[in-house]
């Protein structure tokens, strides 16, 4: 009998398994993941929108976000800091959930970011911070990048290697991130090679007009000039035309978001090097650390992440299909 009973309740263990396979189990953490995005707002400072990398990222965010009920928002300064500043002014009376900020330079939004905050919205900067560290930053590791490219600088125009020891650098805004932390990566390189000189370190503006008549000025100035690295391959665009202009072989190693215009530049002979932060990357990495924040609740301003963006130094020769991106077509 107690073998007939043992037998009795496998079975009816096995179809009670069996039955609970066949209707499904419900995944009990799937519900509070879309209760957490349901009617929240994420608003969305660039320094202007019109170019790539605004443009992807925002593609990107809106993609991440609104399928889940986010209200996405954007506040286009067009290039106006005193636009961006009252833009986040008044962003900090609506209280949305998140702000994400392009900032124009490291100290102009430093006391409205601390005061979002300090409303309770969350903050998360992109790929040039601001001197107050917020609840998220996404970018390029500047110090990092210009080490490196200070290393190809070197590389490249060394007399040792054959280069004629003279580089020029064309900066875009001076107090921006991306122009200060590069410098202090570049100066730390070429402080150890007095054999490479810095024959013009000028700022642009992030303006190709202006970015063409430096590169003329320079090469006029030096005729014998190895390389110009600038710091946006848009502005940039102003760069090589200066250069195919001089009818010189000066090397030109830009940077930028990866937009597919980059590798059409390696293709064509505009840039010789683009060191690429991959936009769609970034976008990802934001979209992954807003839901990571508005899932855990806690305070503004409790916790403050870096995230670095890898960085891809592609030439014509090592880009692929993948290498650069396209804007999604405006419907």
């Amino acid at each position: 009998m107690r073998l007939l009973k043992t037998s009795m309740l496998a079975a009816t263990l096995a179809l009670t398994a069996g039955a609970a396979v066949a209707q499904g189990i419900d995944d009990p953490t799937r519900a509070p993941y879309y209760d957490s995005f349901q009617g929240k707002r994420i608003a969305y400072v660039p320094v202007a929108m019109g170019f790539d990398l605004t443009e992807g990222w925002a593609a990107g965010l809106k993609e991440a976000f609104e399928p889940l009920g986010v209200t996405f928002d954007i506040r286009d300064p067009n290039w106006s800091t005193d636009a961006g500043a009252s833009a986040i002014t008044s962003l900090i009376s609506e209280k949305p959930d998140v702000i994400v900020v392009h900032n124009p330079d490291v100290q102009s939004y430093a006391r409205l970011l601390r005061k979002a905050e300090e409303a309770g919205i969350y903050v998360v900067q992109v790929n040039m911070r601001s001197s107050y560290s917020t609840d998220a930053f996404i970018g390029a590791d500047y110090v990092g990048m210009g080490e490196r490219i200070g290393e190809r600088l070197v590389e490249k125009c060394s007399p040792a290697n054959g280069g004629s020891g003279k580089v020029a650098i064309t900066q875009g805004v001076l107090t921006a991130a991306a122009s200060v932390y590069q410098m202090q990566g570049i100066s730390n390189v070429l402080s150890k090679h007095p054999e490479v000189q810095l024959v013009s370190n000028q700022a642009a503006d992030w303006d190709a007009t202006k970015a063409k008549n430096i590169a003329a000025t320079v090469i006029q100035q030096h005729p014998d000039l190895c390389a110009i690295t600038g710091f946006w391959d848009v502005m940039d665009v102003g760069t090589a035309a200066a250069i195919k202009e001089s009818g010189k072989d000066v090397y030109l190693l830009t940077q930028g978001g990866g937009n597919r215009m980059a590798c059409d530049g390696l293709a064509n002979g505009t840039y010789s090097e683009v060191v690429v932060y991959f936009v769609p990357g970034q976008a990802r990495d934001m979209a992954t650390m807003i839901k990571h924040l508005l899932q855990l609740k806690q305070p503004a301003g409790t916790t403050k992440t870096t995230l670095f963006t890898p960085l891809t130094f592609l030439t014509k020769d090592n880009m692929t299909a993948a290498s650069c991106w396209d804007l999604p077509a405006k419907g």
